[in-house]
């Protein structure tokens, strides 16, 4: 219950505070008690920007913490072709795979790179985010897929 007053609480005052103009074009990345967290537990997106949908990317390495960070890298190179940083993404999926050696995803390893991108003194920004085992992806022996959504003030 108290989640939900601490969400609607956001919402509204997110609203208000777009309604009176205070960040009327401003993302709004909510990371309250999320500070651990790989992600925000929610982004609003004001009027007055385009969004973006970044096809999935997959990138090489021999486990999933060298594909995470090839394939945000990889991303990064693509949101700068549109003028945008890692910053001005608002969601992203990850697809996970099992690892042969071991059968099982390594969500470690795929957070241990995502923390050298978002959340970080340079970057502080975390996207909304969710995660999801697949029992294969498209690519040669990928192991990690990411797409994004991002929103840039036109």
């Amino acid at each position: 219950m108290r989640k939900s007053l601490k969400l609607a609480a956001f919402a509204a005052g997110a609203l208000g505070l777009v309604a009176t103009g205070a960040i009327a074009q401003q993302v709004v990345h909510n990371q309250e008690g999320m500070e651990k967290a790989p992600f925000a537990s929610s982004v609003m997106v004001p009027a007055g920007y385009d969004t973006y949908y970044i096809s999935g990317s997959a990138g090489k390495g021999a486990n999933t913490e060298e594909q995470a960070a090839a394939t945000l890298e990889g991303l990064k190179g693509q949101l700068a072709k549109l003028g945008m940083t890692l910053g001005d993404v608002v969601q992203a999926h990850v697809f996970l795979a099992p690892d042969p050696a071991t059968g099982k995803m390594d969500f470690a390893g795929m957070n241990k790179s995502w923390f050298k991108y978002f959340g970080t003194a340079d970057q502080p920004n975390k996207p909304a985010r969710a995660a999801f085992q697949v029992g294969a992806l498209a690519g040669r022996n990928a192991l990690v897929e990411i797409e994004f959504i991002a929103a840039k003030k036109h």
